[in-house]
């Protein structure tokens, strides 16, 4: 069964960790990182990680994994490409501008939150300013 997953995964913590063995458990994980530029246009701020250190970073934590970058035109494109079985998103995860659930092929499903008041990367953003 293919388990999609997306993210910025800046700072890469245990919070992320869990998120994405929660998900690996369910089948083989598909996890798409969100580009630099479409990070900036959603969260009005560039990661403090490029991509590629956010993909080299979740590449050694979950070798298994088919890790790959969103597109820069069509948030669905890469999803559509996949054709995953289920989608599992963060506990407080939302979809994309313009995306409801509606838009995808399959199922969404929810992660159980880890520590969010401790792992959460606009906390530790914060503290690595």
């Amino acid at each position: 069964m293919k388990i999609l997953t997306f993210g910025t995964f800046d700072y890469l913590h245990p919070g992320h960790i869990a998120y994405l063995s929660e998900a690996a458990s369910k089948g083989d994980l598909f996890i798409i990182v969100a580009r630099d530029s479409n990070v900036r246009h959603i969260k009005g701020e560039a990661p403090d990680h490029t991509e590629e250190e956010r993909i080299a970073a979740l590449q050694e934590a979950f070798p298994d994994a088919q890790v790959r970058l969103g597109d820069t035109e069509d948030y669905l494109r890469p999803v559509f490409e996949i054709n995953p079985d289920c989608i599992v998103l963060g506990y407080d995860q939302t979809l994309p501008p313009g995306i409801s659930e509606k838009d995808l092929p399959c199922p969404i499903e929810r992660a159980q939150p880890h520590r969010p008041d401790e792992f959460k990367s606009s906390i530790l953003r914060k503290n690595h300013s």
